[in-house]
């Protein structure tokens, strides 16, 4: 049993046994199905654990200019690198950290195809096959308007000298029958392509650490392409597979209101430390609570913020809440950690201003230190 009364709160921890638990479950599937499984930066970018996961997995992808770097110099393996748009003034540094990289349109492959060739990294084109079982829109990488991939209807198959390899991601958080539905629109729309190709990249969103994942099913789902499309390497991306339920973010009760119900404020927000609890909604698990009236004690967990919808919901406990709780909220190591930071290792706004004589002064630009310094 974890002694959580030894770490600071707030304090996100990551438990080493429950992540080599999930990574010896990637492996198996890797030596099962001959596939690569490689580490989703935005899903998982807890890189003080980084040599863990080398030792199992082949490598990492990234999103971005920072994460690319940060795979590079924290894990040291094979960087692949898809974001849906690359920018003149980094595609070069992107180029030499990487050794796969996917384009999102062919507008985007034109402009920096002979950077590409040149550089010697092995280039995809993103790919949509308009079939997803996602529920929740801001999730879908397939819905309606989705600006991800690359459409049968605008797809331009003249485009693809130099090319080596296709990529789609249409799960988050499925099973493999999701990916078998995901499977046949692709190939129903792409197939005649996929054998002209090193590689295919089935993007993540597979939960395959998940207690009831149907693994064998995925084996026998990749086994079965294999056959179909001989010599073609496969490559899933999974991030919230690699760090699922291998932590927690841990908080303390610093006061209690009442306003109708008890209201339980926290040393930690909901806003600046769990976003995804709100744009999704997403409702964690407290580790000893239960859903509001279960138990005798009902409150209304918040955040230590002004913002009035800083709240997380009711959860309800056997016993009645008092300042300095510890209240842990479980499985937080994975998307809502990333959140927190730079999500996608997306370069934040540089900072200015214009004075009196309307000279511009620039005043702080990020940097990649602060980046990495925050996770």
């Amino acid at each position: 049993m974890l002694d959580y009364t030894q770490i600071p709160s707030p304090c996100f921890v990551l438990d080493e046994a429950r992540l080599r638990r999930n990574m010896e479950i990637l492996n198996d599937i890797q030596a099962r199905a001959n596939v690569k499984i490689i580490c989703a930066l935005k899903g998982y970018s807890f890189w003080r654990s980084f040599p863990i996961i080398a030792e199992y997995l082949p490598g990492a992808t990234a999103s971005s200019l920072n994460e690319a770097r940060l795979a590079k110099e924290e894990m040291g393996k094979e960087v692949h690198v898809f974001a849906p748009v690359y920018s003149d003034d980094e595609i070069d540094e992107i180029l030499g950290l990487a050794d796969h990289i996917t384009f999102n349109s062919f507008s985007q492959w034109k402009r920096f195809k002979d950077r590409t060739l040149k550089a010697k990294v092995s280039p995809g084109i993103r790919v949509n096959p308009q079939f997803s079982t996602v529920e929740t829109d801001i999730y879908n990488p397939c819905g309606k308007y989705s600006r991800l991939g690359v459409t049968e209807a605008e797809f331009q198959p003249e485009l693809l000298d130099g090319i080596e390899g296709l990529h789609f991601h249409a799960l988050c958080e499925q099973d493999a029958d999701a990916l078998e539905g995901v499977l046949d629109a692709f190939e129903k729309h792409f197939g005649k392509y996929i054998d002209q190709m090193r590689w295919v990249n089935f993007g993540g969103g597979h939960h395959i650490t998940r207690k009831d994942y149907h693994r064998d099913d995925l084996v026998r789902i990749l086994n079965d392409f294999h056959a179909r499309h001989p010599g073609v390497q496969i490559i899933l991306e999974p991030g919230e597979a690699v760090g699922w339920q291998t932590g927690e973010l841990v908080a303390t009760v610093e006061d209690i209101v009442h306003n109708e119900m008890d209201i339980a404020i926290l040393n930690v927000s909901i806003s600046a430390h769990m976003p995804d609890c709100l744009e999704m909604p997403y409702r964690p698990v407290i580790t000893g609570a239960a859903l509001p009236g279960e138990k005798k004690f009902t409150y209304k967990i918040t955040g230590g913020t002004c913002l009035a919808g800083d709240q997380l919901g009711d959860y309800s406990f056997d016993a009645p809440l008092k300042v300095g709780d510890r209240i842990i909220f479980e499985d937080m190591i994975h998307y809502t950690m990333v959140k927190t930071t730079f999500f996608n290792g997306v370069r934040h706004p540089s900072i200015g201003m214009f004075d009196l004589n309307e000279k511009f002064h620039l005043l702080h630009k990020f940097t990649y230190e602060q980046f990495k310094d925050k996770l």
